[in-house]
């Protein structure tokens, strides 16, 4: 579970100015200004402390267990240092002595670097130094997930009396990195660190010399409908900032398209404008020639040494380039954008400040020096996603639906390697995303938003967004339904039951003898469903306008209780294999990335359209009884878990009747570990219960 503390940070962030000791004197001098923001979160083995002043942003993450390690992440570059110690007999506990503490030090030759200086105690008998990492979290991720680091970044530490010290410049000679340990109680004996008859305490120092990022301050940030949740506005604040918002850390302290422009979407009725088109204009700014949405940028070191290594045959020999590399290799985040900027020009901001935000510069990341006007840019996308759609909208057939990319197994954003039950054509994309695009195109023409940025040619293609909006919306989602007889059905759920150790009773109990339906995950390539089922219905009620029967069937088969549908005591999953062969059910084990566990945003996002939803006026009563049991049952999960709302992803365990909250990462089997912040899960800030309908959860279910 976690826990989150703000009231101990006051006291040790007082003492920045008056810390003391050696490592104080030499690594340089604390920032005598007031944080703007501090706060710790213990969540599962990790103890994370954040802080934010001025140019200083940085994540400290204690590991506990018998795999201890120390890490700090910085949003300034996706930076970080990391040092990682062998195994330890017996699991240990880090306690935070003093928080992390913004300090500013000099490199050896001068140069600036921002950081924190933080104090620890661990209560292990010795540790043992296995590795340190100082570079681009990017490869600190790596040696996190694979044991693996690119060789020139490596450096080894130099002691001097009860200190380590780590320190690089960056592969390009810029300034770098610097990581200082100095063991305060205890010593340092042949590269190990050994208690002298109780705790080993640390004073522990991180900086980083890339470039800070400015944080957007709470007015620019959330207006007064957004939720009074601390963990979350902590978390939104982190990881806000007026160039970008970043995903999440400490994994993920840089841009990510579909990220932002979903946490947008669902956070817009609480975010204030600033913050709205700051995130917008991240994305515009990141957008390929042709419109293309970026995914992800690598950025600093990491930029440089992917250039190294991607360098084409005879390419010229330079200077280094540490402008930021972007990836798009995702379909999903090209068919978001329309939606989420129409949903903001047409039904929030005014419209001269829709217009105003249209007319404004943007910076063009991959043209360093270049600006064009939103609107330009946001047509040079609407431009894609007009041209893309345009074969399935003339002959609706499934070699006509949108692929993920050649030679890749992702594309959208369940992008682990087995996310999508290894299918070729996923279901959000092509039965949700692309018609809403399209809607959202035809709005954005018919209000004449875009006139100033469009061409004769234009005005030509937009004629016919809605007809084929409405050919994709007709044809596309037909080709992803499931309906398996009931009988087999309950075969298949109580022999996937017993391998998870699970009851299959209420699920069973709930389904009854109606056969499932559900909509596939993903086809494969050769057009089959891929049977698992999955959150990503949530889309088409964020996006779409299902039919009542549709709303029946597949809000419904969702709701089922786990592992008939996809609903737990500790939330709705993200997938379930329970009609899928044991192979590809291993794959969706809940110690996967995306098998059976719940994510906080797709809980968010199911909420969210259910919400809108229940706005319709034109539901039958029946429907509308069915979409407020849905959602009483979903809030009751949300409510009963919050404690973990603001993590990436959780897993669970069984036992005493009921499900637990096991936090993802904390179990062996796991193949990464969450994020304790998490950008789109903020997003209860704005999604929250109707009061009326929704009570506290109580005993068992």
């Amino acid at each position: 579970m976690k826990r989150i503390a703000n009231g101990i940070l006051a006291g040790a962030l007082a003492m920045v100015a008056g810390h003391g000791g050696a490592i104080a004197q030499q690594a340089g001098s604390p920032d005598p200004r007031s944080p703007e923001l501090a706060y710790t979160v213990e969540e599962g083995d990790n103890l994370n402390a954040f802080v934010r002043a001025g140019p200083v942003a940085a994540h400290l993450l204690l590991r506990n267990g018998t795999d201890p390690r120390i890490l700090v992440a910085f949003p300034a570059g996706n930076s970080g240092v990391g040092l990682w110690f062998t195994s330890l007999s017996r699991p240990a506990t880090w306690r935070l002595l003093r928080a992390p503490q913004p300090i500013a030090l000099n490199d050896p030759r001068g140069r600036r670097l921002n950081g924190v200086r933080a104090e620890a105690a661990i209560d292990a008998a010795q540790l043992t130094i296995k590795q340190a990492v100082l570079s681009n979290v990017r490869f600190l991720r790596d040696y996190q997930a694979v044991g693996r680091f690119p060789p020139e970044v490596a450096v080894a530490p130099r002691i001097e009396r009860n200190r380590l010290i780590w320190s690089r410049d960056r592969v390009d000679g810029a300034a770098g990195y610097r990581l200082e340990v100095e063991v305060i109680a205890g010593s340092i004996r042949d590269g190990r660190i050994v208690a002298n008859g109780g705790p080993i305490r640390l004073a522990i120092v991180a900086a980083t010399g890339d470039a800070p990022l400015t944080g957007l301050t709470e007015t620019e940030l959330l207006g007064s409908r957004a939720a009074n949740d601390p963990v979350a506005r902590n978390a939104l604040r982190f990881l806000s900032y007026r160039e970008k918002f970043l995903a999440g850390s400490w994994r993920f302290n840089t841009y990510f398209g579909r990220d932002t422009l979903m946490s947008l979407r669902l956070l817009m009725p609480a975010l204030q404008p600033p913050a709205i088109e700051a995130g917008l204009g991240a994305v515009l700014s990141r957008l390929a020639s042709d419109g293309d949405v970026a995914h992800e940028e690598g950025l600093s070191e990491f930029a440089i040494i992917d250039r190294r290594q991607h360098a084409d045959a005879g390419k010229p020999a330079g200077g280094d380039d540490a402008a930021p590399t972007l990836d798009y290799a995702m379909i999903d985040d090209d068919y978001m954008l329309a939606p989420v900027a129409s949903a903001y020009l047409l039904d929030h901001a005014k419209p001269a400040a829709a217009r105003a935000f249209l007319a404004r510069p943007i910076p063009i990341v991959a043209r360093p020096g270049f600006t064009e006007p939103a609107g330009a840019a946001l047509m040079r996308n609407l431009r894609f996603v007009l041209t893309h759609a345009r074969a399935f909208a003339a002959d609706p057939r499934v070699s006509n639906l949108l692929h993920l990319k050649a030679g890749r197994m992702t594309g959208e954003w369940r992008d682990s390697e087995e996310g999508l039950g290894r299918g070729r054509i996923p279901y959000d994309v092509n039965a949700v995303l692309i018609p809403a695009a399209l809607e959202a195109a035809a709005r954005l023409h018919q209000q004449g938003l875009l006139d100033t940025y469009m061409t004769a040619a234009d005005r030509v293609a937009f004629a016919q967004a809605t007809p084929m909006s409405n050919a994709w919306r007709t044809h596309a989602p037909a080709m992803f339904r499931v309906t398996m007889p009931s009988a087999q059905a309950t075969t298949l759920v109580r022999r996937y039951a017993d391998r998870l150790k699970v009851p299959a009773a209420p699920a069973l109990g709930a389904l009854g003898d109606q056969p499932l339906t559900f909509h596939a995950i993903a086809l494969d390539a050769d057009g089959r469903a891929v049977p698992i089922i999955n959150s990503d219905e949530g889309f088409e009620l964020l996006f779409g306008q299902p039919t009542a029967a549709d709303l029946d069937t597949y809000v419904t088969a969702l709701a089922r209780p786990f592992p008939a549908g996809l609903m737990t005591d500790v939330g709705l999953l993200v997938a379930n294999a329970a009609l899928a062969d044991p192979v590809v059910q291993d794959r969706f084990a809940p110690s996967a990335y995306h098998g059976a566990v719940v994510w906080s945003w797709q809980q968010a996002l199911f909420a969210a359209g259910l919400e809108r939803q229940l706005a319709r006026s034109d539901l039958p009563t029946t429907t509308r009884a069915t979409l407020e049991q849905v959602q009483a049952r979903l809030w009751r999960a949300i409510i009963a878990t919050r404690a973990v709302q603001s993590s990436e992803l959780w897993s669970w365990a069984f036992s005493d009747g009921r499900y637990h909250v096991v936090p993802f990462g904390a179990g062996k089997r796991d193949v990464d570990e969450s994020n304790a912040a998490q950008l789109w899960s903020t997003v209860y800030l704005a999604v929250q219960p109707p009061a009326a309908r929704v009570s506290a959860p109580t005993g068992k279910r």
